[in-house]
């Protein structure tokens, strides 16, 4: 497979996890250095990392919401809500995760996170 070949594999799979085409522009005054950071990322996140077999899909959605709520990255925690409502993932057991993560990572991290998730379910009638 050519780098073009896994970089378009890659694009397919995020589009079916998302249900919409992942679409990474630079932005203004960004050099286009900054497509082969996309494409790398894209990459190793959407073509190797996500269709691995050691996890099902929905752990994986599950772990991965957790992970960007910790960490307090809000768009990656955009995507990922929207991955694991696409795949099955229900609002009640996203609102169970943050319960959870709100004992583990703090309350402050956890509410703050959690308003990107009133903003995704809202995208989501």
């Amino acid at each position: 497979m050519t780098d073009q070949d896994a970089y378009q594999w890659a694009l397919d799979n995020a589009e079916r996890l998302l249900g919409q085409p992942l679409v990474l522009p630079l932005a203004e005054g960004e050099p286009s250095v900054g497509n082969d950071f996309r494409r790398l990322a894209t990459v190793q996140t959407f073509g190797a990392a996500w269709p691995r077999e050691g996890l099902d899909l929905r752990s994986r959605c599950l772990v991965s919401v957790a992970i960007a709520a910790a960490l307090g990255t809000h768009e990656p925690l955009r995507g990922q809500l929207r991955i694991a409502l696409t795949s099955g993932v229900t609002r009640e057991e996203i609102v169970e995760l943050f319960i959870h993560l709100a004992a583990y990572a703090g309350a402050a991290r956890a509410f703050d996170s959690y308003q990107v998730v009133a903003a995704v379910f809202a995208e989501r009638p």
